[in-house]
């Protein structure tokens, strides 16, 4: 488990040392008001939270506040898309590295691969219609990257409005996106770390490998 993942499988962490790997830190604007409330409130809670679970739990409904006011806040660039794949754009990454914020721009026909987080999270729709397909793991978790027996689970559709959550430790495993015959879809997703790595898994070799996931800065 890396030193980010860490941060991400419990709810409240002290300041950390290190450079981020995905870019400069943004701070918050001060014309950001429904911004920064909701940092202001959500590092609050972290606080005051012993789980992963108890943070998303009162977290989520912070989440719904948020997405009925996007629009005081989200820019043209917040809706920055590619033909190549889905995209990912940097909204608020915290000095400490344990909480970030992303907009991410999933066109007809784009998804994830098959991944984990190794962090809670917090997802919100905002636009469209955005499809999950979770993986269950058959196989105890030893911490190798192989031999990992993965079934697929169930489906969940979110429409606008709709606001998910995960926890790690199992860490939560599936491939999210859009079919090509839907529109595009726009989520709002905070963690609680930078989310600049996770495990993808190829389910018939039954492994798994880290990588880097790039991002747009604000």
């Amino acid at each position: 488990m890396t030193a980010s993942q860490r941060r991400g499988s419990r709810c409240w962490r002290p300041g950390v040392a290190g450079r981020p790997q995905t870019g400069r830190r943004h701070e918050l604007s001060t014309t950001s008001h429904v911004l920064e409330s909701f940092f202001n409130q959500a590092t609050a809670q972290s606080h005051l939270q012993s789980t992963p679970a108890d943070c998303v739990l009162a977290l989520a409904p912070l989440m719904l506040d948020l997405l009925d006011n996007a629009d005081t806040f989200l820019q043209p660039h917040h809706y920055r898309s590619s033909d190549v794949s889905y995209t990912r754009n940097l909204i608020y990454e915290a000095p400490d590295k344990g909480l970030s914020l992303y907009s991410l721009v999933w066109l007809p026909g784009q998804w994830t691969p098959v991944h984990d987080h190794g962090s809670w999270g917090v997802v919100g729709v905002l636009e469209g219609v955005l499809e999950e397909r979770s993986y269950v793991r058959l196989s105890p978790d030893r911490g190798s990257d192989e031999e990992i027996d993965l079934v697929r689970g169930g489906i969940v559709l979110l429409r606008r409005g709709s606001v998910t959550s995960f926890v790690p430790n199992p860490d939560h495993i599936h491939v999210t996106g859009v079919p090509k015959e839907r529109a595009r879809a726009v989520s709002l997703h905070i963690y609680g770390r930078t989310m600049n790595d996770f495990n993808v898994y190829d389910v018939e070799a039954r492994t798994r490998r880290r990588i880097t996931v790039a991002h747009n800065e604000s």
